[in-house]
């Protein structure tokens, strides 16, 4: 079989090699583009990223960013991002060595961040909507100037499709309409979206639904580990009692299917070319989705669950932008975004052989407002901004009797009183041009969070306290060298700093983070502060182009789950286990080390050699020993060979992995040791193909094999395992 799949790449390859083919825009772009011509919003407004001191990584090619069954694998397929998994339906970004709240996630300049973000692993990145992405960017780096708490590792800052005005100034429909099935997990996904656009007002309408059978995991593994990640048992209740089967199809991921759909709606109203008002409109809901790797557990030979999934997942989002250009005054460029937004999740979880039935439900409400501004004069730009977010939590939670539907208490996940959390900060950021090679980035932010939790009943959990309130002030900052030179080389030198004040779920959350461990509330945690410096680069040519940055970042008040005390025990009966107790807790320091790299080298004419590399290293000291910080990746990356024409692109890629050793895992914390084998997460990596062909009429045909190889593997931290070998059609088409 490995045989006549290389034979079928080697073919392939051969045939891209020698095809002379144009040039086509909108797919696989193989001509690197211009420092010059390099756009990113990264600091809210649209600039040349030559003046931008920061290093920004941009996903804009359409296949890359649709091409994919949700976001978390656009980010994993762009070689630039680690993603973690514990289930399909699911997804945390990594950036830097940072993930979950500590990584700030952005759709369309609202914060997605809310007070329960939590620090472990989070899927809430896939209810963005990739059909309708146009464009991603990454910000490396500790970013709170512009972006204030979270903002530790980076920002994932996403942008969707907008409205366009008709250019004739007569009212125009148009459209596409998508169709998508993968083979490893019976995806069955599809798209509609229509814009209907005038001289001044325009509307785009997008509606999404996908559904996502058991995924099947790759069959070939490595020889050390014949076992890895084969789920061989299956739990069915029948007349009443729980029972364990043989799963007949050890490789089969029985409980790891879901379904979502997503429903967007934009109005445009634009009176003349330098304003503009937008209200934005995004709906996104699943049914259950399994929680896999709880599922997988077992104790004594018995699995350990026999049901645990999140409830629907549901994220509504109402926002208005205005802006302005060209302005009479000090300041010529405005921008105002008004927004709220009203999320839902839940948590619910019966033990095997159990009748007593866990359900913890969690709303959020959100009002977020800002304003920015900009002013030009001469050689300096000067952007100041307001910001303001509140966030309102509400945590209900109740046992049912599946046997007899009797209703008994249990803990809430979160403090069950009022519960509430805001963030108020102004900041400015400023650019001075000494030259047209030397520019200088500088900026400021001050900022002011406030929570209060109230444990209104604390009958089931005797807290020595009611009540925890925080009122944290933090100055954060960045300053910056770029230089260019006329041969598109660009080089800088960066220090920033970045803040995280401990959330809602960071400081009054009761958990099972694993099996025997309880996480407790401890209302004495300090905000985290991380301090950083990098060197970063880009280099453009006619045929290639390098990018990478090398940094060190210093970590403060580390929050880190360790072990703790409540009321005086180390231990305690929790959901009639004995648990050992742990509680977040600031940790003296941290420090994390990497650098990434990439590069693009057009070989021949229209064919392109694509590469990308990470690493990261990250430790903490504890009582005088260093210790592994946790959520640290192994090195990865992403390789490609790709070939674009005239009505057709293709395109050989690897993503790969290298080992996490079980002696780098931070045993306390979230780095799910349990999930890898003895000696920790095997190296592993993936060889892949994908094309397009343009069919006519506006019609376009993508094809995808991944896993060809069909090799087992899991991302390091992930209790679920990748698809094995898929094949994955996908037909877009004009309406």
């Amino acid at each position: 079989m490995k045989k006549i799949v290389l034979s079928i790449i080697v073919s392939i390859l051969y045939f891209i090699a020698g095809a002379q083919e144009e040039n086509i825009k909108d797919t696989l772009q193989t001509e690197p583009a211009r420092l010059s011509e390099v756009i990113v919003y990264a600091n809210k407004f649209p600039e040349s990223a030559k003046t931008v001191a920061q290093f920004v990584q941009v996903i804009k090619n359409k296949t890359a960013l649709r091409l994919q069954p949700n976001t978390a694998d656009v980010l994993i397929n762009s070689g630039n991002v680690f993603v973690q998994k514990s289930q399909q339906g699911g997804g945390s970004p990594v950036i830097r060595g940072f993930e979950a709240s500590r990584v700030l996630l952005m759709i369309d300049g609202v914060r997605m961040n809310n007070a329960i973000y939590r620090a472990g692993h989070l899927q809430n990145i896939i209810s963005v909507d990739n059909m309708l992405l146009d464009r991603i960017e990454i910000l490396n780096g500790p970013s709170s100037t512009l972006y204030g708490s979270d903002a530790l590792g980076g920002v994932v800052s996403m942008f969707t499709r907008k409205p366009q005005l008709s250019p004739t100034g007569k009212t125009q429909i148009n459209g596409d309409a998508t169709v998508r099935y993968g083979t490893a997990n019976q995806e069955a996904r599809g798209n509609i979206t229509v814009n209907i656009g005038g001289k001044q007002w325009a509307s785009l309408t997008s509606v999404t639904y996908g559904s996502f059978g058991d995924m099947v995991q790759g069959a070939q593994r490595q020889s050390a580990y014949p076992d890895f990640g084969k789920k061989n048992f299956i739990v069915q209740r029948i007349n009443g009692t729980d029972s364990a089967f043989t799963n007949p199809d050890p490789n089969k991921q029985v409980a790891s299917g879901y379904k979502q759909i997503d429903v967007t709606q934009k109005f445009l109203f634009q009176p003349n070319a330098n304003t503009s008002h937008v209200l934005n409109i995004q709906f996104s809901n699943t049914n259950n989705i399994p929680r896999y790797d709880r599922l997988s557990e077992n104790a004594n030979g018995k699995p350990s669950y026999a049901e645990w999934y999140y409830g629907p997942q549901m994220r509504n989002m109402v926002a208005y932008h205005f802006n302005a250009q060209k302005l009479n005054g000090f300041f010529s460029d405005l921008s105002i975004t008004a927004n709220y937004q009203h999320l839902e999740e839940s948590r619910i979880s019966r033990r095997f052989k159990s009748n007593n039935k866990d359900f913890r439900w969690e709303q959020v409400d959100v009002f977020g407002a800002t304003i920015d501004l900009k002013h030009y004069s001469g050689k300096n730009e000067l952007h100041v901004g307001a910001e303001s977010y509140t966030n309102f939590v509400s945590s209900t939670a109740q046992r049912v009797n599946i046997a007899t539907n009797a209703i008994s208490r249990i803990t809430t996940r979160y403090a069950n009183g009022p519960t509430s959390m805001a963030f108020n900060a102004l900041y400015a950021q400023h650019t001075y041009k000494f030259s047209n090679r030397l520019t200088l980035n500088d900026g400021l932010r001050f900022n002011l969070v406030k929570l209060d939790a109230v444990f209104a009943d604390t009958t089931l959990m005797h807290f020595p306290f009611n009540k925890a309130t925080q009122n944290n002030a933090a100055v954060t900052g960045n300053i910056g060298l770029v230089y260019t030179t006329p041969k598109d080389l660009r080089l800088a030198f960066l220090v920033s700093s970045g803040f995280k004040s401990p959330n809602v779920d960071d400081l009054s959350k009761v958990f099972e983070s694993a099996a025997g461990m309880i996480i407790v509330p401890n209302p004495d945690i300090k905000p985290e502060y991380t301090y950083n410096t990098e060197l970063n680069f880009n280099k453009y040519a006619k045929n290639f182009s390098l990018g990478g940055a090398i940094y060190y970042t210093w970590f403060r008040n580390a929050l880190v789950a360790d072990k703790f005390q409540f009321n005086g025990q180390d231990s305690i009966i929790f959901d009639g286990v004995k648990s050992q107790v742990m509680a977040n807790q600031n940790k003296a320091s941290a420090t994390v080390f990497g650098f990434n790299l990439n590069m693009s080298y057009t070989f021949a004419k229209n064919t392109a050699f694509e590469g990308s590399f990470t690493y990261t290293k990250g430790t903490y000291k504890n009582a005088g020993t260093t210790m592994p910080l946790d959520h640290i990746p192994p090195v990865f990356g992403r390789i490609a060979i790709k070939h674009t024409a005239a009505k057709w692109n293709a395109e050989f890629f690897s993503i790969y992995n290298g080992w996490k050793r079980i002696k780098d895992y931070n045993l306390n914390g979230e780095d799910n040791e349990q999930y890898a084998t003895a000696d920790g997460m095997p190296s592993w990596f993936t060889l892949n193909l994908r094309g397009a062909v343009n069919l006519g009429k506006n019609s376009t045909l993508q094809l995808l094999a991944e896993n060809l190889l069909d090799r087992n593997y899991r991302y390091f931290a992930s209790g679920f395992s990748a698809a094995g070998r898929n094949f994955v059609i996908s037909l877009k088409t004009g309406l």
